[in-house]
């Protein structure tokens, strides 16, 4: 049997405690899940990256979710409709609880939705988007949204549900200001409707959740699988997780390197799992700034210029990135389409590798002999992240252009581009949502203050891209509003205002006892898996 923590048990209601008992008396199944990184904080609202999302979901439930093909289903909403393009009404699931005991009603959902819309919620967008909630009664709740809103469901599927008497009684009405390191409950306590209880966060060392025995989801039939207790552990060394999954200290590694996938596939009680993921990584640059923070030239902005942009992009030898840095496992992309049913091969299309038509691209520029600039990188976050970016820097010095490196793990990384203190970056987008706003809004629109361009840490401005992405959030007919993406790609590759790279292909590896299901975001759903 194993034993509660005394902090952890002080905080569970009594009932709750008793089963979480009686399952570890049964010889409960542990599924040991290792990843490069660490979720950035149990807060729901804070921070959108897709670790800590997926982690947070598995405590805190959305309106609706998703299935294995990602399609949307209900969750504690139970059912809706659609009064008007601008009304919705949600139906309650009744009898849910939250892990305190606390009924789970109207208010709750309001109070989240109100929460998430926060300055210092990285969700903002989609819970504005969404609409503003109004109950109605303890269970029906309605949305009216500013303008027709052809993503409604999506969005529910992105806001996770809080206890409004438990954020109130801890003081936690507002989301964690992460990137000013605020101290908050909610970055280490959680209290969620969930499948599984937060039992013990330690950040950076392990996080370990419990199977909730009172989840809905359990007499619904969602709860699949035979894991009752998941051990969350950060292991940054590539050679030591692998290693410690070879071992049996871990069951699951969803983030493998790519040079031991191979190895790992003919290795004796290991399996390895093919799959793709919906995430596209790619290159941003200070388009704002005058002057660049971390560069040597003064008085001006090269990353202003469309033909320096054009220049590091035609530099870029991406099937030898694909070949040797990914190990094959990427897909080359001139597109920052999230899904394939949104995008076409003209908006796929890369610039062609061409380094002495670079050359002559930067020397038109006012840049001849290149200049110097620094590439922040993650070195925890994506696949290969730092190995990305070294190969990078070797080919823009074939050009000219002299990067320099400045690898950091994402903890430190995203505050890092919160607060723009970058001159040149990656980042990556995707996720289970495939609809093109969930880019076009928050990552290539101009930043407003209100959603539009949070993650546009570049600070450029595309008045076309704009004005397409506007008509793109209200139209409800769906062939008029494909072409409309369609034109919002395009007008975004003619200004080449991020350089894309590729499609993740994140295989994961496991233990050969454990079934596990591998989704296109990515993301790991323990109440699937099953542990021999």
């Amino acid at each position: 049997m194993r034993y509660l923590p005394f902090a952890f048990a002080s905080r569970v209601p009594l009932a709750v405690l008793a089963a979480l008992v009686v399952i570890g008396a049964a010889d409960a199944k542990t599924l040991r899940w290792a990843n490069r990184g660490d979720m950035q904080t149990t807060d729901p609202h804070s921070q959108n990256e897709i670790l800590t999302n997926n982690v947070n979901s598995l405590i805190y439930e959305f309106l609706v979710d998703r299935d294995r093909k990602l399609d949307i289903r209900p969750a504690l909403a139970e059912s809706w409709q659609k009064v008007n393009d601008t009304t919705w009404r949600v139906k309650l699931r009744q009898g849910v609880k939250f892990h305190d005991g606390t009924p789970f009603t109207a208010d709750d959902v309001v109070f989240s939705y109100e929460r998430a819309s926060g300055d210092t919620s990285q969700l903002r967008v989609y819970a504005k988007r969404a609409g503003v909630p109004r109950k109605i009664d303890d269970f029906n709740v309605e949305f009216v949204t500013p303008a027709p809103n052809p993503t409604e469901l999506e969005d529910w599927a992105t806001i996770n549900i809080m206890s409004k008497a438990w954020s109130e009684k801890n003081r936690a009405t507002k989301p964690q200001n992460f990137t000013q390191k605020e101290d908050m409950i909610t970055a280490r306590e959680a209290n969620g409707t969930g499948p599984y209880i937060l039992k013990a966060r330690q950040p950076d060392v392990k996080t370990v959740l419990a199977r909730n025995p009172n989840w809905w989801g359990i007499k619904a039939g969602l709860f699949e699988g035979n894991v009752d207790e998941v051990v969350f552990t950060p292991i940054g060394s590539d050679a030591t997780r692998v290693a410690a999954l070879i071992s049996g200290e871990v069951d699951l590694v969803n983030d493998p390197p790519p040079q031991d996938v191979p190895r790992l596939g003919e290795t004796a009680g290991v399996k390895v799992i093919e799959g793709a993921e919906n995430r596209i990584v790619f290159i941003g640059m200070d388009q704002k700034r005058d002057e660049l923070l971390y560069s040597g030239v003064k008085g001006k902005n090269p990353f202003k210029d469309l033909r320096v942009r054009k220049a590091l992009y035609e530099s870029i030898d991406i099937e030898a990135i694909r070949r040797t840095t990914m190990r094959g496992l990427s897909k080359p992309t001139g597109a920052l389409a999230p899904g394939p049913e949104q995008t076409t091969p003209e908006i796929e299309k890369r610039l062609p590798f061409d380094r002495a038509a670079a050359k002559k691209l930067l020397a038109e520029a006012g840049y001849p002999q290149g200049f110097d600039v620094t590439l922040d990188c993650p070195n925890n976050r994506y696949v290969n992240d730092e190995k990305i970016c070294q190969a990078l820097a070797a080919m823009w010095a074939q050009i000219g252009v002299t990067v320099r490196v400045n690898a950091m793990p994402r903890a430190v990384y995203f505050p890092k581009l919160e607060k723009l203190d970058t001159s040149l970056y990656m980042l990556g987008w995707g996720g289970a949502a495939t609809d093109a706003i969930f880019v076009l809004q928050p990552v290539l629109s101009s930043y407003s203050g209100k959603g539009d361009g949070d993650f546009n840490y570049g600070r450029y401005t595309n008045a076309k891209l704009d004005a397409l992405t506007a008509k793109i959030k209200v139209d409800m007919n769906p062939a008029d509003r494909l072409e409309l993406i369609h034109q919002a790609f395009l007008a975004h590759n003619a200004e080449i205002n991020t350089l894309p790279l590729h499609r993740q292909v994140i295989p994961w590896a496991s233990r050969a006892n454990v079934t596990v299901q591998h989704r296109p975001d990515n993301w790991v759903i323990p109440y699937w898996a099953t542990v021999k």
